[in-house]
């Protein structure tokens, strides 16, 4: 029996606003610990199309990459809703089910029909999910962008929040700079500890990153490359926590050694809650 360590109450309020709401997981908890450490994942999920099967969706591929690592928390971009392309029903929320875990979803861009977006995944109830609009330069041809964001509370009873990112693409681009600037004016706003996860689209040195560690403590310190999937040059993806870092601590951090489900690989972090 999956029980959670609050009172029944706050279960049972948990369970309604998520279900309400647009949240999906587990109604019952495993015997929770008292954790002191979070597995943390981000991955850039293609829409669940393997790069090298162009007209397939393999949602299983992706499932298995995130239990194989047994993930509390994890940050998805590239996710697709009712789209043409890949079928029927939310990815987020697909995905979940099959992992039992809870999800929330924000919408980028309408596209093919459907939607196209980021989304959190967690182990424990995302008690408050937002999306947060990030801005684009004045005229630039680019794609909207958001970033997810939701209060987690952890089987210990701390609380966070855990966000999940996805920046313009283009080479050089001056909306990425507003887009993380933007973030970081959401982040001060915040009066808890963040973990923020996503697609960056910016290596280690440039401005964009330079721009994130004034804030924020990256969890690799020499970061390996994560994309292209075959034979990655570049580190485009992070996690990374709230600076200075009085609540958090990197245990593990390592690349996902995993070329097929999707064009970047995924990133995997092992953070200690300090007391």
């Amino acid at each position: 029996m999956r029980v959670l360590n609050v009172p029944n109450i706050l279960l049972f309020l948990s369970i309604f606003f998520l279900t309400s709401f647009g949240f999906a997981g587990p109604v019952t908890s495993d015997t929770i610990r008292n954790i002191e450490e979070i597995k943390v994942m981000s991955y850039n999920i293609h829409h669940s199309n393997p790069p090298t099967q162009p007209d397939s969706i393999d949602l299983d591929a992706i499932v298995r990459v995130i239990r194989d690592q047994d993930a509390d928390l994890v940050a998805l971009q590239e996710v697709d809703s009712g789209t043409e392309r890949s079928g029927e029903g939310n990815q987020a929320a697909l995905i979940a089910e099959k992992l039992d875990m809870y999800f929330y979803f924000s919408k980028a861009i309408n596209y093919d029909g459907g939607e196209y977006g980021n989304a959190i995944l967690s182990k424990y109830p995302i008690m408050e999910g937002s999306t947060h609009q990030l801005p684009n330069e004045p005229d630039a041809d680019t794609e909207d962008r958001v970033m997810s964001t939701g209060k987690i509370i952890l089987p210990g009873g701390n609380e966070i929040v855990f966000a999940s990112a996805h920046l313009d693409y283009k080479e050089n681009s001056a909306s990425r700079i507003r887009q993380l600037e933007r973030i970081l004016e959401i982040s001060e706003e915040m009066n808890l500890p963040i973990i923020l996860a996503g697609d960056f689209n910016a290596v280690p040195g440039s401005e964009t990153i330079e721009l994130l560690q004034s804030a924020f403590q990256v969890t690799c310190s020499s970061c390996p490359p994560t994309f292209p999937v075959i034979e990655p040059t570049k580190a485009i993806d992070f996690i990374a926590f709230t600076h200075p870092a009085q609540k958090f601590r990197v245990k593990d951090y390592k690349v996902i050694d995993e070329k097929y489900a999707s064009d970047h690989r995924p990133v995997f972090a092992v953070i200690e809650l300090l007391k």
